[in-house]
This record gives structure tokens, sequence and C-alpha cells, in this order.
């Protein structure tokens, strides 16, 4: 306890002191992570968390835990000058801890949307003082968004599995998944209960998806594809049937970053390749 406070006292000198742009930086969530780096902002990382797994410098650095459980001392020990957090990280007391004892926290959107992820962008290249570069790289998201909307879209009724505590949950509404789904044209079978859900073998059979998406560490987690065909309530499905099954990357589809994009069109473009089997 004494080594915190010690530890704690001294950042807080040093934040009262500090007024050039931030030289220490410390992420917490994948996506803010990943637009650090596309702003040309990786060198100033000092640490990120589990869930920034992109680039593959990113999983380089040293690892402060996984955004939604912050350890005070875990990032303290980094002596960063500025924290950039996801609104969905936490707990809220730890980084009231964090800004309690002088270090910069700054909490960037982190809503499943385009508007947020451009609001992200911009908080980000703004906490870092690169505003200029922030513009830019919306107006680039932008664009190639535009491109991937553009594919036509194959109509199908869809279900997004996520595999998290060892056992499937489905994504519905007010999801990343969900949003995704919806640009990509795509019906969410499950668009009627909100956020991720665990589903019975009945409840699967009935919902009857043409088409399962399912990002790749989820799937490993289950056992691989065989595996997802054969669970109850899955392998009565269309989709099991004609193993129309799409794996994602799971930071690609799920981040809501700035490869939104890339996203968006590989998507698209497997499940055409899947409904036309």
């Amino acid at each position: 306890m004494k080594k915190w406070l010690a530890v704690a006292a001294a950042w807080a000198m040093a934040a009262t002191a500090h007024a050039a742009p931030p030289a220490r930086v410390v992420t917490l969530g994948g996506s803010v992570t990943e637009i650090v780096y596309q702003l040309g902002q990786g060198g100033k990382l000092v640490g990120d968390d589990l869930s920034s797994l992109y680039p593959e410098a990113a999983t380089k650095l040293p690892r402060v835990g996984y955004y939604r459980a912050v350890p005070v001392e875990g990032v303290l020990s980094l002596k960063p000058d500025l924290v950039l957090a996801s609104e969905q990280a936490g707990p809220p007391e730890a980084l009231k801890r964090l800004a309690g004892v002088g270090v910069r926290v700054v909490s960037v959107p982190d809503m499943p949307s385009v508007d947020s992820l451009k609001a992200r962008i911009r908080s980000v290249a703004a906490a870092l003082d690169v505003a200029p570069a922030g513009e830019k790289l919306v107006e680039e998201v932008t664009q190639e968004l535009a491109r991937a909307e553009a594919i036509p879209p194959t109509r199908a009724r869809a279900l997004m599995l996520i595999n998290r505590t060892g056992a499937p949950q489905a994504a519905g509404r007010d999801t990343a998944a969900n949003e995704i789904m919806h640009l990509a044209g795509l019906t969410n079978v499950l668009h009627d209960q909100q956020g991720y859900k665990p589903l019975s073998a009945e409840a699967l059979g009935v919902l009857a998806p043409d088409v399962i998406v399912v990002t790749q560490a989820s799937l490993d987690a289950g056992g691989g594809m065989d595996a997802l065909l054969r669970m109850p309530g899955i392998a009565s499905t269309p989709a099991a049937a004609k193993r129309r099954v799409v794996v994602m990357d799971d930071l690609l589809i799920l981040g809501m970053g700035p490869r939104l994009p890339l996203a968006l069109t590989q998507l698209k473009q497997e499940i055409a390749h899947v409904m036309a089997r």
C-alpha cells in the first residue's frame, strides 16, 4: 500500500507540471489502440489491454489486464501521462482513482455505430494533439465505408454467435454484431432481444437462421466447425444443413474500429459465397 501511494504521489506531481503533448500513453480498448496506430502514434504507447489484438505490434506491449477490469497499480507502473479509455472501460472507481492521482484519463466514445466510430477517432486524435490526422482518418474511413456499402448485399436471415463464457451466446440489438449485420443487409434473427443472450436448442431451432456468423476465437473455443454444426439446436437449422457458416476475426468484426469498411466488405463477400451453396 505504501509503495502504491508513493507512486501515486509522484505521478500527481508530474501531472501537475505536464503541459507538453503526451509521450507515454496507455490504451484501454482494442479499437482505441487500433486508432492510435492508424494515426501514426503507436510509438507513444507504453501499454494496452488484452483486447488490443491489432496490429501485431499492440500484442507486444506490456498488458494491463482487460479494459473492463482495469488494475490501477498495473497502469501506474507504466508511468503514463495519458490513459485513453473506451467509455466501456471500468470499473468507474478504477478510472477515478487514476484521475485522482493526477493521471490524465480521457474517456472516448465507444458505442456500436458509425457515428460513434468517427467521434472516437476525433477524440483520440485530439487527446494526442494530432487533430488534423484525426480528420484525415475520418475522411478515409467515410470514403472506404461508402465503397463497402455500395457492394450489393445478399439478403439472408443471420445469427451471430459469440463464445466468451464457455457457452455460445447470440447477438441481439444494441451490439456491434447487430450493427455490422444491419450494414451488410442481413436480418438479425435475434433483433427483438437486447445484448448478447444464451439460447436454448429449442430457440435456435425456431429462429432457423439461413446463415451463422461466428468469430474465429469463438469457433476455436467451441471445438471447431464440426462441433459447432453438431450442437443441439444449431444442427437442425437451414444454416447447418448447407454448412452456411461465416468465420470472422474477432476484433475486425466486433471492434467497430477504423477497419470497419474492411470488415463489412469481407462479411458481404463471405455471405454471398456461402449463400450460393
